[in-house]
């Protein structure tokens, strides 16, 4: 049954403060202060605005007439380098500006002067104007209350969810100066559709990228503002979740991937694949091992004996383009050894390996003990450090390589040889030189065979 988005009970509406926006309204406009005389070997990437050598004294002179004037002068301490003085608040502030193809002060990057002013202009006077609200924003978040999740049926709610007015701080702003369509995006997922509870409760950290926002925009985690010109907060690239740079500090670990954002197969996130999907496992591994077993765990060398790459790379394009309905029965890819192939090559293409980087110094120290019973323990306390998606993929693996090994005398693929085979597969030294890499090696393989052999009382 489909969920009501008017029912009080499970959706309320999100509510945008609009303080911090008409503080931006407020916000000086830059005035380029022109030189009127020529002054030689004036920078290409500089205009009119640019007054040569001149003194902190004498900028301060010329920008006292208004706010938001600026000019730029080259430094009289350091020729070669530059500043721009802009007045705020009835003063004068000098930055140390740099280019390189953009222009900066900072961390953001310009296409024009114009814009850093205008961006700069906007950053002080809202965070002087309302420095203890923005201390304070992200205290009793919205985020809470209306949560999100993926969406899949977004258009059409996207109409029937006005903007909620916000009464401390003031009107919203009229509806012309605001994309609904733009905002109402992660926020309103959770609350519109229910999870299934089939779905793997795998936690999930946001993978928050800088992000320009085009139009007004507010942060679906505190529901203010997000002021600036560009750069004015962060988008997580795997749900599309948009929030300040400091909310995102406190957002908790709940990323509900979007199929749209989520573009392949291979090469991606684990946990984010598997959530994307709504699998336990990702289908690669899934797909992959029951398609063996359907054929028999009998083929001499499997998972040691090599398939042709090109058609290896045929499978792994299938998957990223087709998901679930990639065919590699045997009327696509009659050799076994192309499927096993393509299983090694997804975990060879992690991003963070199935046995991650955190984990990794204690599956290694684990196969350094000698005592065959407290080795069994420390792999079990290491397996703890593990992802809940890694560890049940991990577990599924191991269950389906025991299988493996129980047809030795047919595949003559005994724990040992598959520990050759899957541990530098499954398990990457993290940012270690390469003699103690090389020297890991054998640990690694040493991991994979106790794995395998005790795969009953590890998992």
């Amino acid at each position: 049954m489909a969920l009501n988005v008017f029912d009080h009970d499970e959706y309320r509406p999100p509510v945008w403060k609009s303080y911090l926006y008409q503080l931006q309204q407020e916000a000086p406009h830059p005035r380029r202060l022109t030189c009127t005389s020529e002054v030689d070997n004036r920078p290409k990437y500089y205009g009119r605005e640019y007054h040569g050598m001149i003194s902190r004294e004498e900028a301060d002179q010329l920008l006292s007439q208004a706010e938001g004037s600026y000019l730029i002068r080259e430094s009289q301490r350091q020729p070669g380098t530059y500043t721009l003085a802009l007045r705020f608040g009835n003063q004068t502030r000098n930055f140390r500006l740099y280019h390189d193809g953009k222009h900066f002060v900072g961390e953001k990057r310009f296409e024009s002067i114009h814009d850093l002013v205008t961006d700069a202009l906007i950053t002080l006077y809202v965070e002087t104007k309302a420095a203890e609200y923005i201390a304070k924003m992200t205290i009793n978040p919205i985020y809470e209350h209306v949560g999100y999740t993926t969406l899949n049926q977004e258009p059409s709610l996207k109409k029937h969810l006005p903007l909620s007015p916000e009464t401390p701080d003031g009107p919203i702003p009229a509806k012309d100066d605001l994309n609904t369509e733009e905002r109402l995006t992660s926020l309103v997922r959770r609350s519109t559709l229910r999870e299934s509870d089939l779905a793997p409760k795998y936690e999930k950290v946001h993978n928050f990228k800088v992000h320009t926002f085009r139009g007004p925009h507010w942060c679906e985690y505190c529901a203010n503002f997000m002021w600036g010109l560009i750069a004015q907060g962060v988008k997580c690239a795997d749900c599309g979740l948009n929030v300040h740079k400091q909310c995102s500090k406190v957002v908790p670990n709940d990323c509900q991937p979007d199929l749209r954002h989520v573009k392949k197969v291979y090469s991606c996130d684990l946990t984010t694949l598997v959530k994307a999907h709504n699998t336990k496992r990702p289908m690669v591994v899934d797909m992959c091992i029951q398609e063996l077993e359907a054929r028999g765990l009998q083929s001499e060398g499997l998972y040691r004996i090599s398939g042709f790459s090109e058609l290896i790379e045929d499978v792994k394009l299938a998957f990223d383009r087709d998901g679930e309905k990639a065919d590699i029965s045997t009327n696509a890819y009659e050799d076994i050894n192309i499927i096993t192939g393509a299983l090694k090559l997804y975990f060879r293409e992690l991003p963070i390996p199935l046995i991650t980087y955190d984990a990794y110094p204690r599956f290694i120290e684990a196969a350094k003990i000698t005592d065959a019973e407290k080795r069994l323990e420390s792999l079990h306390e290491a397996l703890k450090l593990l992802p809940p998606a890694h560890y049940e993929t991990l577990r599924y693996l191991m269950a389906h390589l025991k299988r493996v090994i129980h047809c030795e005398k047919e595949n003559l693929m005994s724990s040992e040889n598959l520990g050759i085979v899957f541990g530098p597969t499954l398990m990457r030294a993290p940012d270690l030189d390469a003699m103690t890499a090389l020297n890991d090696i054998r640990y690694q393989r040493l991991v994979v065979e106790s794995l395998i052999t005790n795969e009953d009382v590890l998992f």
